[in-house]
């Protein structure tokens, strides 16, 4: 069984048991349910600024811990300091060490759009984002079939949350595409073997629609490869690694967006 099998098996279980501990009607209940919502899609086309999507990430699967030394709250905060166009908060617990009080945590204290960063495999784990405070949920390709990616689509659209689609080769591209996405990112690293290569986005840039926000994920550790990516279509480029595994997240952040800007300024 994979690695991507396990995590979604599991997670299965864990949503099984959320539902129970707090039924759908207690969600539908929360204050932020009924929150208007911020747009990423449009926050990356209309800012100046490259459309960074900065990432809370205390450890994954393959690289183990990254960071137990940061808080969530003050990441988030030099994160929007630093100009990113949205933050992505990892709320899977078992593998990632994320949770969802950490969405809600970085909503109670930042106005910006918020990806929830997990595995989603069921309708109720959308309608927790909403309650929780997300903007953003991420379906991925590799973990779903074509109806659920459209069911699941389709309800988070409704509840006027956007989605972002993650694929990682050109058959998923091709079975996934549908009307509800909003952003569609490219995930560079291998699930099978966990290695990195922005040669994937370029790959797939063209077979991206222009209707959808072109979005590159993973591996992304340099400013001048940004740059290089913007020439190929990608307007958002989601990072958390290369912040987090640093002393300082979000001051790093901060000078890697800079650097974008000096480089774009010179060409």
């Amino acid at each position: 069984m994979s690695i991507l099998s396990k995590i979604i098996e599991n997670k299965k279980q864990e949503v099984a048991a959320r539902k129970i501990a707090q039924p759908i009607a207690a969600l539908e209940m929360k204050p932020y349910f009924s929150r208007e919502t911020h747009s990423l899609a449009k926050k990356i086309r209309q800012t100046e600024s490259p459309g960074i999507i900065s990432e809370f990430k205390r450890k994954s699967p393959s690289k183990g811990i990254i960071n137990d030394w940061s808080s969530v709250e003050e990441v988030a905060h030099d994160y929007v300091k630093a100009g990113v166009s949205g933050l992505s908060i990892l709320t899977d617990q078992d593998y990632f060490g994320g949770s969802i009080m950490d969405l809600q945590t970085v909503r109670d204290h930042q106005n910006c759009p918020v990806l929830r960063k997990d595995f989603m495999v069921d309708e109720y784990q959308i309608i927790e984002a909403k309650a929780m405070g997300a903007d953003v949920i991420l379906l991925i390709a590799a973990a779903l079939s074509v109806r659920e990616l459209t069911a699941l689509g389709a309800l988070a659209q409704s509840l006027d949350l956007e989605v972002l689609l993650e694929v990682h080769n050109e058959a998923e591209l091709e079975k996934s595409l549908n009307p509800h996405i909003d952003l569609l990112g490219v995930n560079n690293r291998n699930l099978s073997t966990f290695e990195t290569s922005v040669a994937v986005s370029k790959s797939l840039a063209a077979l991206i629609p222009n209707d959808f926000v072109k979005v590159s994920e993973s591996g992304i550790d340099d400013p001048n490869v940004v740059v290089d990516l913007m020439a190929y279509g990608y307007e958002g480029f989601l990072i958390g690694e290369c912040f987090m595994k640093t002393r300082n997240p979000g001051r790093y952040c901060s000078e890697f967006i800079k650097a974008i800007k000096l480089l774009t300024d010179e060409t």
